[in-house]
């Protein structure tokens, strides 16, 4: 196996649950080697985390962000294995965590200590809601994206706020993290110096939200739940079709006007109401309800092809079975196996010509590096 962009530096991973562990396994993608660190007995929490449950009875949620990585059992409440972590430091060029703020530095693993054992150190700390006034906070995923005003604006109607699908602030948090530290290595590379990278999960959450936070910033305009609509955009957002439903997500006027000609409706182009985006925007319930007529003719396949066909962006809501299938179909691999398991796992979205991402391990058994030393 040819080397990786990171081959090389040595990641000392005591992060767990999704978002450190996300970072860590991105960085081993890329050629990284990835010791985590993990507590006597049980490990990771998400080892535990199931069902689901792969056919050798390993929880899949642990899976998912754990390959090319090897398990180191610690106990870091023990003076004996807290010096042995101080002495994979020695050798470490990254360390990430995730413990509450100031948990690692009780333990004499913060990164004012860790440089003293590694002057040129990069340590990144990933909390919930900071190292200040929400320090003592849990830094769960669902209670972030509730204080963190994403479920105001998420959920089928006014008064049902609801989640995202999956811990979706996590994986951001977990690609931020890993940004910042690809930063900091190109940072030492240039001048030999070593710093510390931190962000949380609530900044992440408030910086993700991208036009919605601006638009209050900006406009002081408080979103509210649209279901799937735009609030800035319309045709943007689920019709009926004669069987399943169709997204359409319809950005300017020139995508408007061949949608129209699509659906045989070519008058609305040219109708005051829906002629520029602001007036679509303005106009559309009475424009949902005209589209919405046409749709129940034909199916969402039908209507899938016929638009896509005319450069109107359009799909229909696949489950993720479909999804897969629709990508191997777009020419996408989007599903790997890895060495040492037998369970398909999610290919890396990052292709490199020339230090390609990496699948080298399976996700790592508890304890499986015990022999590593510094």
């Amino acid at each position: 196996m040819s080397p990786g962009a990171l081959d090389g530096i040595v990641v000392a991973d005591f992060s767990r649950v999704l978002a450190g562990p996300y970072a860590t396994m991105l960085l081993g993608d890329l050629g990284a080697e990835i010791i985590k660190i993990e507590r006597p007995g049980t490990g990771d929490d998400t080892r535990a985390w199931g069902p689901p449950f792969d056919h050798e009875g390993n929880a899949t949620y642990f899976n998912s962000v754990n390959r090319n990585k090897t398990s180191l059992v610690l106990d870091l409440g023990n003076d004996d294995d807290r010096a042995r972590a101080r002495d994979l430091v020695r050798r470490a060029d990254v360390v990430v965590e995730n413990f509450r703020a100031g948990t690692m530095e009780r333990l004499g693993l913060g990164y004012e200590d860790l440089r003293e054992v590694k002057p040129d150190l990069i340590y990144c700390s990933i909390t919930g809601f900071g190292n200040q006034g929400g320090a003592a906070l849990s830094g769960y995923d669902l209670l972030v994206q509730a204080v963190g005003g994403l479920m105001s604006m998420t959920g089928p109607e006014p008064g049902a706020p609801t989640k995202v699908g999956v811990a979706l602030v996590d994986v951001l948090t977990g690609l931020h993290a890993s940004t910042g530290i690809l930063a900091a290595l190109h940072h030492r590379t240039a001048t030999g110096e070593g710093q510390r990278v931190d962000t949380n999960l609530l900044s992440v959450l408030l910086s993700s939200l991208v036009n919605q936070a601006s638009g209050y910033l900006g406009a002081d305009k408080i979103p509210t739940i649209l279901g799937n609509r735009h609030p800035s955009i319309a045709p943007y957002e689920v019709f009926p079709t004669a069987d399943r439903p169709i997204a359409l997500a319809v950005g300017n006027d020139k995508q408007f006007t061949q949608l129209c000609a699509a659906l045989s409706l070519p008058e609305l182009a040219t109708d005051e109401r829906f002629e520029t985006n602001t007036a679509r925007v303005a106009h559309r319930a009475q424009l949902f309800d005209l589209l919405s007529a046409r749709f129940a003719a034909h199916g969402a396949d039908h209507w899938f092809h016929t638009l896509s066909t005319r450069g109107v962006p359009a799909g229909p809501i696949n489950d993720i079975a479909e999804a897969f299938d629709f990508a191997k179909q777009l020419g996408l691999d989007t599903v790997v196996d890895v060495p040492g398991s037998s369970t398909p796992q999610v290919a890396n979205p990052i292709t490199l010509s020339r230090t390609p991402v990496q699948y080298r391990s399976a996700p790592t058994r508890l304890g499986s590096g015990q022999e590593i030393r510094a």
